[in-house]
């Protein structure tokens, strides 16, 4: 359901996750895009990079550190994600019930937040 929601936007839904984070932390660092995405730090990389190429972000390396900001392009798409992840939120709304719905995305945030701290 996911990949049918973004396709709209023509991304995968992790890298529309990644489009949203930028644009709501110009210049965060990509470590903590890792953490955030709970990904590895070379898997973040490809993803930018990838990203990077379709000129949806920017990277700027300082040292050893790259911060990732958002693109014109980036801003541009950020309400079509945003409505893609309301599509989706409807779709399994439909399915699951609104109740359940609900409880679902509170689980998943809340077993976010908990395997974030490990």
């Amino acid at each position: 359901m996911a990949e049918e929601e973004f396709s709209a936007v023509n991304l995968a839904p992790s890298y529309a996750f990644i489009v949203m984070t930028v644009n709501l932390n110009p210049g965060i660092q990509a470590g903590r895009l890792a953490e955030i995405m709970m990904l590895t730090p070379s898997t973040v990389t490809r993803l930018v990079e990838k990203l990077e190429t379709r000129n949806l972000v920017k990277k700027h390396v300082e040292g050893r550190t790259t911060m990732i900001y958002p693109t014109p392009g980036s801003v541009e798409i950020n309400e079509a994600i945003k409505a893609a992840w309301y599509k989706l939120y409807t779709r399994y709304s439909g399915l699951l019930g609104e109740e359940n719905a609900r409880q679902l995305t509170g689980n998943i945030y809340q077993s976010a937040k908990k395997m974030e701290k490990q």
